[in-house]
């Protein structure tokens, strides 16, 4: 379990934009942009393989929290569509569901995380599904919040890929 809270905590540079944008501008600003996203990656390394050892680790003798209903396994089957859509939508420039959403890669790490929250019931599901689940609803509010401060406008946006 410290293995997958360690690769949790070093994964959350992806957060930098949500809670310290002046330090990460400030960093890339007095080191370079090359640096920087060095840095980034290389937490971001360090963290999911923790994160992937962590959470694997458990599973064996699991702490259970609760017992999901089964059909919520069924749900969160029929969740994890949608979710897909919307991540792989964040990488399409041009189409309507962009367009609309603005970030849809964020909703659908909230979609599948919450997916996955539904159907399992043990410790470290929690800690990975729930801490993906604020990270998203974080991110997707701060982006939000810079979109109005840079008064971002989207168009229409295509139905077509």
């Amino acid at each position: 379990m410290t293995a997958l809270i360690l690769g949790l905590l070093f994964f959350s540079t992806h957060s930098a934009r949500i809670f310290a944008e002046d330090n990460r501008a400030q960093y890339i600003a007095h080191y370079g942009l090359a640096k920087w996203k060095l840095a980034y990656s290389l937490a971001s390394a360090i963290g999911l393989g923790l994160i992937v050892w962590g959470y694997g680790a458990p599973r064996l003798d699991p702490l259970v929290l609760w017992a999901p209903a089964p059909w919520t396994q069924h749900l969160a089957t029929v969740l994890t569509l949608p979710a897909f859509i919307l991540i792989a939508a964040a990488y399409v420039p041009g189409t309507r569901l962009r367009a609309k959403l603005g970030h849809p890669m964020v909703l659908g790490v909230q979609l599948w995380a919450l997916a996955h929250l539904l159907a399992n019931g043990a410790l470290a599901d929690l800690l990975l599904f729930g801490c993906f689940l604020v990270w998203a609803i974080a991110s997707f509010v701060a982006a939000r919040r810079r979109d109005r401060a840079q008064r971002v406008v989207r168009g229409e946006g295509a139905l077509g890929w």
